[in-house]
């Protein structure tokens, strides 16, 4: 079989980022992007078209956050810990942190359904047994996770608030932002702090990227 044309870029960037992915996460991670690129020419899950622009943007991008994601797992230190990306659309972040957190259980939930089916259709392709897709709208789940990620979804004051009540007991948030948002910080509702804020350099973007980690206030 040949190569996959993006395959040594994005070895490169899992180089630069300091990961270690097997193989299989590796094939995986492409036939994701393939994947999304094929359901993309009717269905519009992402704005980009280009091969490459969508392995910087979204892939690398996303990848950025799993150094830092293991490293709050590692010191939770959950048995089985539990994330919801809100607003997932195609799955980024959360797709990507299933597929190399096989440890870690993912639910995307999205408002639109297609974008829902897109998810459970990559966990049966990918064999994706820790990946859930799930229709709803956020502020209407019942079940509860430890962290609970966006990826450019809202800003910080309505992500925290409508997903408040998904937020287990000793939950955090992992907000993926561009440029250091000061105002969406200021708004923040008082009863929450935001315990940290990581800047990530994705390889070969030439853009701010952060993520704010928020939780709520020790009573």
């Amino acid at each position: 079989m040949s190569a996959h044309p993006l395959e040594a870029g994005l070895r490169a960037g899992i180089a630069d980022l300091g990961l270690e992915l097997s193989d299989d996460q590796v094939a995986k991670l492409l036939a994701y992007q393939d994947w999304v690129a094929k359901w993309n020419k009717v269905y519009n899950l992402t704005a980009l078209r280009d091969p490459q622009e969508m392995l910087t943007h979204h892939l690398l991008d996303s990848l950025a956050a799993v150094a830092p994601l293991r490293r709050h797992l590692a010191a939770a230190g959950l048995e089985k810990p539990r994330l919801l990306d809100v607003g997932s659309g195609a799955g980024l972040p959360g797709a990507v942190f299933a597929i190399v957190c096989p440890e870690l259980d993912v639910s995307c939930v999205d408002t639109v359904a297609k974008k829902a089916l897109f998810i459970q259709q990559i966990a049966a392709a990918l064999r994706l047994p820790n990946l859930h897709g799930i229709h709803a709208r956020v502020e209407n789940l019942k079940q509860q996770w430890d962290v609970v990620s966006s990826r450019a979804f809202a800003s910080l004051l309505d992500f925290t608030s409508w997903s408040r009540q998904a937020l287990a007991e000793q939950g955090v948030w992992l907000a993926m932002k561009g440029k250091h948002p000061v105002d969406e910080i200021a708004a923040l509702a008082p009863d929450l702090e935001l315990f940290h804020v990581e800047q990530l350099q994705v390889p070969g973007l030439d853009a701010e990227r952060c993520i704010i980690w928020i939780r709520p206030k020790a009573d």
